[in-house]
């Protein structure tokens, strides 16, 4: 047991190790030029850790593992609960049943675009292949982060997905209004930010699209936050079923001996509960925000345990596989959902 008594030394050292890097991707994450472009502190934490990972990681003490897979693994869990306060249902309601379709659409469809690309197209295993789809489908580099836990997947498999994640989400920001100020996009602003929030990687990112426009409405921006904040919330069925399919994949193939148990991502369970409770609207809005602040941190120690746990060795044999599966997902979301952001506006 990693607080055991004989561990609990080791377990606290390596937490605190961990927390030391997620205080200085923190602070990089503040300066200037790096939060004008929209790189989170998440991202940031992941390179730090591989970086140590791949020069000082042998000058770690062994003891204290335990407490660097505590963070990448419970306190993982607990921050994802916690991200449910960043949305409520009334948000997701503004953007109408045009936002909430395009989301379903445009998540359901990446997710099994670059699954079966990675698989099949560009023979990848499964848990990168599903690592990579739904950091492009959902939210970047924090579904990621929830998704590995259900696919039990390795560190450095989740490492290539947020390494994809930010290659073609930092694209994506400078890419959209590039095409948008050219004319490219024939949207009015309420449907360029349905687009936006319904197709680009992070929500930092989402954020930083109409920042980037001259003159970009209100509506353009809220459109955009609120229809990405419902791709979000759509992490946790996405969980759900994902780990249905798994069980009854595990079950086909019979794969388990004396029955199969269903994997159910309780703590996705409980992100929408804990939405629901901010729905309410019962805690005061500064309260709120301490709490997004708290869990941006811890997020950023998952992120960062994760990349202690890289070691470049573990990608030999891959190739350009991760690049050509996130680049077929980038081309459909970019060029796909344009032309379904169009349909879903004009049906609904």
């Amino acid at each position: 047991m990693a607080f055991s008594l004989e561990n609990r030394k080791g377990t606290i050292n390596g937490i605190l190790f961990v927390a030391i890097f997620a205080a200085a991707a923190t602070m990089i994450s503040e300066i200037g030029f790096v939060k004008s472009l929209g790189i989170s502190p998440l991202v940031i934490g992941i390179v730090i850790g591989i970086f140590y990972a791949n020069t000082l990681h042998n000058n770690t003490p062994k003891e204290w593992s335990r407490g660097i897979t505590f963070s990448a693994k419970k306190i993982l869990r607990f921050a994802i609960v916690f991200y449910g306060f960043r949305i409520t249902f009334q948000q997701i309601g503004e953007v109408g049943l045009e936002g909430f379709m395009v989301s379903l659409i445009m998540l359901s469809t990446t997710f099994v675009l670059g699954t079966w690309a990675g698989q099949k197209l560009f023979k990848m295993d499964r848990d990168t292949s599903m690592l990579s789809a739904s950091g492009a489908s959902v939210c970047g580099a924090a579904a990621i982060l929830a998704t590995e836990p259900v696919l039990k997947a390795e560190e450095h498999k989740a490492a290539i997905a947020v390494s994809m994640v930010v290659l073609f989400g930092t694209i994506s920001m400078f890419l959209y209004p590039l095409l948008y100020n050219m004319g490219v996009f024939d949207m009015s602003a309420k449907e360029f930010g349905i687009y936006v929030g319904g197709t680009i990687h992070e929500v930092a990112q989402v954020v930083a699209v109409p920042a980037s426009i001259p003159g970009a409405s209100e509506e353009m921006a809220n459109s955009a936050v609120i229809v990405k904040m419902t791709r979000v919330i759509m992490i946790a069925p996405m969980l759900i079923i994902l780990g249905i399919y798994l069980s009854m994949s595990a079950k086909k193939s019979g794969a388990t001996a004396g029955g199969v148990k269903l994997v159910i991502p309780w703590f996705a369970v409980y992100f929408i509960g804990m939405a629901g409770f901010n729905s309410f609207g019962i805690l005061p809005q500064n309260v709120v925000d301490i709490i997004n602040e708290i869990d941006t941190f811890l997020l950023t120690m998952a992120m960062t345990a994760l990349g202690i746990g890289t070691v470049f060795s573990k990608f030999k044999g891959l190739g350009l596989a991760p690049v050509y599966t996130s680049g077929l997902m980038f081309a459909w979301l970019l060029v796909g959902g344009y032309f379904i952001t169009k349909w879903v506006v004009a049906v609904f």
